[in-house]
């Protein structure tokens, strides 16, 4: 800590010896700079041949910041890059490089959210990002109208931990430039900025207070919300069949209910996030006498509870309020999931609890900014996400990682000081307010989220989540295309999808009941005779090897073609009392099950055609293997692999890897897109009729 206020007040005798004088000045035009650097004697020292005119203002600005002229910095960069980093795109790596030093030394300050200059620094920083060497196309004529991309804002915002981070970025970036095309505006980058300023203050302001002061004092915790001090905004308690009003507030380890009093509020009630307690937060129904009648509460279930607590969040339309409570108590319940998962102490576990924390600030600045539109609260939270995307179980190994790692600490080294950013407890202290014990707090990380002129490990691994997840969503659009309402109409899919099996049943059927004694005769003799000489395991494995290969052909010879549709005949229309008995429960709950059942078959179909090639290929090198694996090795021996398998699955030196595999296996079947569907009506036969 000693050491942390000794830089501050040497960043303090800076800004009052003009060091800082273009962060606390006025003028913010490019073309004023560029005028300058022309008619200063020493504009040609620091102007860089191979930047653009705005990446050598803004490489300008930093050298101010650094106070290091910028042919120093160049040197410096010269000297600490590697070969690789320098020629590929030289230009675009010594603008991160002069970017990340000057933030990293900018965000010592406090209060540098509020400050307009640090706010457009950042921006112009993406500007020069997307137009970095000399042959870029210039930016000076449109500089005030300029906008900025995801790539732009993907590297440069995750430099400052409050403004975003590598994992949420692209679905930040979405939910700020919802409503201008894809390209951010600056006056929307700074009203959120601002947002984040003033709610960082509101943070501090309630952690700082004396609400629940006895109980949070334990384990100092951050009060991240509060909710039910407005009368026409209620939060109401069901426990039983009793309900009381009252206000919730959210910490960074638990949920506390105060019931409201005639003037006060009663002792609270504490919900613990923090402990293993088999917590489980969801939705929930809530209404008058017990009924569900309400999509707007959250449920609230742990082995410490004798019974689960319902907390609902009344409001005259949707349930927007509901859903953003429900995301950010499982934001603090996975946090601390994940801290034990990966037994973080220390700064470790604080770092966890302040990502989680930061963004549940950044999804209020969100929440403040009514002309974004809506959105999904769990995109813009990090476990939140990990725990629903694929391979989000990798981006928090990788993020445990880091957080362990020595190399994400500072080195002595000067040669190498330019290639390190704050960590998240610094920046928590220069914002005002710290998590832990911080005495490490002066220490600096390594860019682990993002890294001059190369991918990090988290930014491979978010990559490749990334990418799996939109074939995901593709695939479960068909999953939602073929959807059927009406339990006739999805009874008649199903038949349509299992007529080869019927077909196949029905021929058993014939041959064990002898309806013709010929073909039955010649079927058992065949069986029996194979069963004789030990052939009986090629029964098993003909079937896999002829749909290995139908899969295969199919993937050979029907790629590029249109998929051939199921044609399903679907059956009369119902009159409406006929619906209105169609919509009871129990033939809701048929339908749910049967629905679910075509949705299977449509994505067997759909590997079977090969719509997916690479799923179709994965299972063709499955079934071989299988097929193979039956054919050559000795029968006793596949029975006792296969109970020891099933034995031992979850036994502890197990329970890991099968939790893996069984997450691996979801994930691969849920970028499985389904087989089209289309239905017809059954003509009808009026000679019949």
């Amino acid at each position: 800590m000693a050491m942390l206020n000794k830089s501050r007040n040497i960043l303090e005798d800076f800004m009052r010896d003009g060091s800082f004088k273009w962060l606390t000045g006025t003028r913010d035009s490019f073309k004023e700079e560029i005028e300058e650097f022309e008619n200063s004697s020493s504009g040609g020292n620091n102007w860089i041949s191979e930047l653009s005119p705005v990446a050598n203002v803004v490489t300008r600005r930093c050298s101010r910041i650094l106070e290091i002229s910028t042919s120093d910095l160049k040197e410096d960069f010269d000297s600490v890059a590697s070969d690789n980093v320098r020629d590929a795109s030289y230009a675009r790596n010594f603008l991160e490089y002069c970017c990340f030093r000057a933030l990293t030394l900018s965000m010592q300050l406090a209060g540098y959210l509020s400050d307009k200059k640090f706010r457009r620094l950042t921006f112009d920083m993406m500007l020069a990002w997307e137009s970095p060497a000399a042959a870029s196309e210039p930016l000076l004529a449109v500089y005030d109208d300029a906008t900025v991309g995801l790539e732009a804002f993907s590297r440069i915002a995750p430099a400052v931990p409050i403004i975003a981070n590598v994992v949420i970025s692209k679905n930040l970036f979405q939910v700020l430039t919802a409503s201008t095309g894809g390209r951010l505006q600056y006056s929307i980058y700074e009203k959120y900025l601002i947002g984040l300023e003033r709610f960082i203050k509101k943070l501090k302001s309630q952690s700082d207070s004396s609400l629940l002061s006895e109980l949070r004092s334990g384990r100092r915790e951050k009060i991240v919300e509060v909710d039910g001090t407005v009368t026409t905004q209620p939060v109401l308690q069901h426990l039983g069949i009793s309900t009381w009003p009252g206000r919730l507030v959210l910490t960074d380890h638990a949920l506390y209910f105060e019931p409201l009093k005639v003037v006060s509020y009663d002792k609270a009630t504490r919900y613990d996030l923090a402990d293993d307690l088999k917590q489980i937060v969801k939705p929930e129904l809530t209404g008058p006498w017990g009924t569900r009648l309400f999509d707007k509460a959250v449920a609230y279930k742990s082995i410490s509870l004798s019974e689960p607590v319902t907390i609902e969040f009344p409001e005259l339309k949707g349930h927007s309020r509901r859903d953003y409570w429900l995301a950010i108590i499982q934001e603090i319940l996975l946090a601390h999931k994940f801290i034990r998962e990966y037994n973080l102490v220390g700064n470790g576990r604080e770092e966890a609890l302040l990502k989680a924390v930061l963004g549940i600030v950044r999804l209020q600045a969100i929440n403040d900014m009514s002309s974004l539109g809506p959105f999904c609260c769990e995109a813009l939270l990090l476990f939140n996400l990990c725990d629903q995307i694929p391979g989000g179980d990798m981006i928090l190994e990788t993020l445990a990682k880091m957080s362990t790692s020595r190399e994400m600490q500072r080195t002595n080294s000067p040669r190498r000081r330019g290639l390190y950013s704050s960590s998240a407890l610094a920046i928590a202290s220069s914002l005002g307010f710290g998590f832990g014990s911080c005495e490490d707090s002066d220490r600096v990380l390594f860019v682990g989220e993002i890294a001059v002129g190369d991918t990090t490990p988290l930014e491979k691994a978010v990559n490749e989540s990334r990418s799996s997840y939109e074939k995901v969503v593709l695939a479960q659009e068909t999953v939602d295309g073929v959807k059927v309402d009406g339990i006739d109409t999805n009874v008649a899919v199903m038949k349509e999808l299992l007529f080869p099996v019927i077909e196949t049943v029905k021929c058993i059927v014939s041959l064990a009941f002898w309806e013709e004694p010929l073909k039955s005769t010649v079927f058992c003799v065949i069986l029996t005779y194979v069963i004789f000489r030990g052939w009986h395991v090629y029964i098993f494995v003909l079937p896999l090897i002829f749909i290995a290969i139908f899969m295969l052909m199919t993937l050979w010879f029907s790629q590029g073609r249109p998929v051939v549709e199921v044609k399903v005949i679907t059956p009369p229309a119902k009159n409406a009392m006929e619906q209105l008995l169609a919509v009871q429960n129990a033939i809701s709950l048929a339908e749910e099950f049967i629905q679910c059942g075509n949705i299977v078959l449509l994505k067997l179909r759909a590997l079977l055609l090969s719509i997916s090639p690479q799923a179709s290929t994965k299972c063709v090198i499955l079934l071989s293997i299988v097929a193979l694996s039956l054919a050559f090795v000795p029968t006793k021996y596949v029975i006792m692999l296969s109970f020891l398998e099933a034995f031992t699955r979850y036994s502890p030196p197990r329970r890991t890897s099968t939790e893996r595999f069984e997450r691996r296996l979801r994930e691969w079947w849920y970028s499985i897109p389904a087989a089209p569907v289309s239905l017809e009506r059954q003509k009808e036969d009026k000679k019949r009729r």
